[in-house]
């Protein structure tokens, strides 16, 4: 997703698609710029699904790792990669043609798909988080063999994400073409009431409030494995320093991913007319997507029973075996 500047490149082989679509955009991408973005999102393309498929694979393969918490990971990696398959490749084909391929129901599809696997993924964050909070302050409460609450927790995102992303196809919001005219998504640049109101209502409760989540769940789990560090420092300093490092590396991540989308896309719906550029518009539409790519090598790999596992994956594919020693120890 990213911020839509005025009309965008579509094919004219759709005769459904209004003039104003078929219009290019003043001061657009050039062939330059559409290669580079080609590029970047032919490897988000393939290293998404790469991650994701070796982290569904490595769930499949060892029924140890099926844990509650772990089917929320699960649940991650299955949105992601449903994004790189049916999303990236679309916005992939129109970068190298430079103009949008698939037509006006082709770009309502991407719109509403791409919004629904990517508030899939954050609501799922933010409920990982949590749920990992509630196992470490909350343990003798919280049932950790209670794989009922993990799959409510799972069908929850779903539902959740639908709530919000099915407003536009019903009339309040629209998707749309975007950017430079090679992707669609929700049109951030519409200024009427029922448009502003939903761009309003999506930044609060699918990014910010997440966000807060997360923030305050793993803010929690730090400062109790702090307090647990005064009082027997050398049995805590290595716990305390690997909480610290997953904690900075998953919010820095989805604030990375993420935040410079929902800012461009407040710019856009409430700053004046022309104030994003297609260059600018792109970069938070690839950050975004990137996500799929660092999501599973963060939030799964980062898990020494998960990596341990992965490995004696890979060692039976030899091949592979140098991607898998990329990822972070």
């Amino acid at each position: 997703m990213v911020v839509h500047i005025g009309g965008c490149n579509f094919s004219t082989a759709d005769s459904s698609l209004s003039s104003s679509n078929l219009s290019t955009v003043a001061g657009g991408l050039s062939r330059t710029g559409h290669t580079v973005v080609a590029v970047c999102l032919g490897f988000i393309l393939v290293a998404g699904i790469f991650n994701n498929f070796l982290a569904l694979l490595i769930f499949a393969k060892f029924r140890s790792l099926w844990t509650p918490i772990n089917v929320i990971l699960l649940n991650i990696s299955l949105s992601d990669v449903l994004v790189c398959v049916f999303g990236t490749p679309f916005s992939f084909a129109a970068s190298l043609h430079g103009r949008w391929l698939i037509g006006e129901y082709g770009c309502k599809w991407y719109g509403f798909a791409n919004s629904l696997f990517g508030i899939v993924s954050l609501v799922s964050l933010s409920v990982l988080s949590y749920e990992r909070y509630a196992a470490v302050l909350c343990s003798s409460l919280v049932d950790m063999s209670n794989f009922r609450k993990a799959w409510l927790c799972v069908g929850g995102s779903w539902l959740y994400s639908l709530f919000w992303t099915l407003p536009p196809i019903l009339g309040w919001g629209s998707y749309g073409p975007e950017g430079p005219g090679t992707t669609c998504s929700v049109q951030w640049h519409l200024r009427s009431p029922t448009s502003v109101s939903y761009v309003l209502c999506l930044f609060i409760f699918c990014l910010l409030l997440p966000l807060l989540l997360m923030v305050y769940s793993y803010g929690r789990i730090l400062m109790a494995i702090r307090r647990v560090g005064k009082i027997n420092l050398l049995a805590a300093q290595r716990r305390e320093q690997h909480i610290l490092a997953m904690v900075l590396s998953m919010v820095s991540c989805y604030m990375l991913c993420w935040m410079p989308y929902g800012i461009m896309a407040l710019m856009a719906t409430f700053g004046r007319s022309g104030l994003i550029t297609p260059m600018a518009s792109v970069v938070p539409s690839v950050l975004a997507k990137f996500s799929t790519v660092v999501n599973p090598v963060v939030y799964m790999f980062f898990n020494n029973q998960v990596r341990a596992e992965g490995r004696v994956v890979m060692k039976a594919d030899p091949e592979s075996l140098s991607l898998l020693q990329m990822v972070p120890d």
